[in-house]
């Protein structure tokens, strides 16, 4: 079980939250884009359908669909790049929100602020705003990160080899699963009070700094 936690559960988690925080920066900078051309209010619109089907659907219908129902058109993947395609837009669609609403709510003034010493739209959001908003997304930035390393059991039912997979297997054939799954259960705790550790510890430092 440790060997497919440190193989399996937390690559695969690290893959996909920043797989899935890449989307979700991309998604939100298209959702409060207030310009008016065609192709900005298209893409609008495809970024709301995509987060509300993923939002409207559960997570391990997703992986379905992409693991089991993808081969049918012609595309097969495996195991582990399914679940990281699935849980990458899971991550996107709701990280999205979260980075959206972290950028709205940097008052308008420091945008305002870099404008009247000359610097640029995209110099004022990477220097000025970019910072403000990372502090205000990074607790829920984080939950996130920590159920997302508790979902990646999900990826068992695909067969990946991750750490909730090897407790099927082992109970499976010593037939002990209270034990077996208790075991499971406790190397995830033990994870996630390590993640838990980490993101108490970021939040102090950026307080500071920021």
């Amino acid at each position: 079980m440790l060997k497919g936690a440190v193989f399996y559960t937390i690559p695969l988690s690290l893959i996909s939250f920043f797989v899935g925080i890449s989307i979700a920066v991309i998604v939100a900078m298209i959702r409060i884009n207030t310009g008016k051309s065609f192709i900005i209010q298209i893409s609008q619109i495809v970024c709301r359908f995509y987060i509300s089907i993923i939002r409207g659907t559960p997570l391990l219908v997703q992986l379905f669909i992409i693991f089991y129902g993808l081969p049918n058109i012609g595309v097969t993947l495996n195991p582990f790049i399914s679940s990281v395609i699935a849980f990458s837009l899971n991550i996107g669609a709701y990280a999205s929100e979260t980075i959206r609403a972290s950028i709205l709510a940097v008052p308008k003034s420091q945008w305002e602020a870099g404008w009247s010493i000359g610097m640029s739209h995209l110099n004022t959001f990477i220097r000025i705003i970019s910072p403000q908003a990372f502090k205000i997304a990074l607790p829920t930035l984080s939950n996130t990160f920590i159920a997302l390393v508790k979902d990646s059991s999900l990826a068992s039912v695909v067969l990946v080899t991750e750490l909730f997979r090897e407790a099927q297997t082992i109970a499976s054939q010593n037939y002990e699963f209270l034990l077996t799954y208790s075991e499971a259960a406790l190397i995830y705790w033990v994870i996630c009070i390590f993640l838990s550790y980490l993101q108490t510890k970021l939040e102090i430092k950026f307080s500071k700094h920021l």
